[in-house]
């Protein structure tokens, strides 16, 4: 990633599907001198909170296609593991929220597995570094990684800047697919409801 080119970091940037939703973003600048490091030695940087969160996201990923088997021949014990699932993800959505600072607030226009589309007031300039901390309820999880500036364009008043992900945990990444993805079927659902209530 280092040695891209701006022209290839806006090819990768764009590969990943995204989607145009608000997620709490908490970014900070980082020193001109920061080094970012290998994806392998991201955890040393992360609040433990965060590894929590992508861990129980990733099991309850693959716990949900056991429980898909199940349905048909235990559907009460299906319903009390949904229960307790339930339980664990909004204990660790309260534990999440204590790790947002409002002083580093924005809010995101759209994101996907590549890249992230940042509101600011700030004018950041091209190839700053960012810590991220981004904050997805719908998943009842949150996601540490940092990221680079490659665009930045005024609308409204406001700058839209276009990050890509510099060093961010491949079940992150997975995780950030997965949640446009379930948010996209959640968008397609509700405009078929409407739909279907005025006709």
């Amino acid at each position: 990633m280092q040695n891209l080119s701006l022209a290839q970091k806006h090819q990768q940037f764009e590969e990943f599907f995204m989607i145009k939703h608000k997620l709490q973003v908490n970014m900070r600048v980082l020193d001109s001198h920061f080094e970012i490091p290998v994806a392998e030695n991201l955890i040393q940087y992360m609040p433990y909170a965060f590894q929590i969160a992508s861990e129980l996201a990733n099991i309850e990923s693959k716990s949900v296609r056991h429980l898909r088997g199940l349905s048909e021949h235990a559907s009460e014990l299906v319903e009390f593991l949904n229960q307790q699932s339930r339980k664990i993800d909004m204990m660790m959505s309260l534990i999440l929220q204590k790790e947002n600072d409002p002083e580093l607030n924005y809010y995101s226009e759209k994101f996907g597995g590549g890249g992230i589309v940042i509101n600011s007031d700030l004018d950041i300039a091209l190839g700053s570094l960012v810590e991220l901390r981004l904050f997805i309820p719908e998943e009842s999880a949150a996601i540490f990684c940092f990221a680079e500036v490659i665009a930045s364009e005024q609308v409204a008043g406001k700058q839209h800047l276009s990050l890509i992900y510099r060093c961010i945990r491949e079940q992150d990444q997975d995780l950030l697919v997965r949640a446009s993805l379930h948010l996209q079927a959640a968008n397609i659902r509700k405009l078929k409801q409407q739909k279907n209530e005025q006709h």
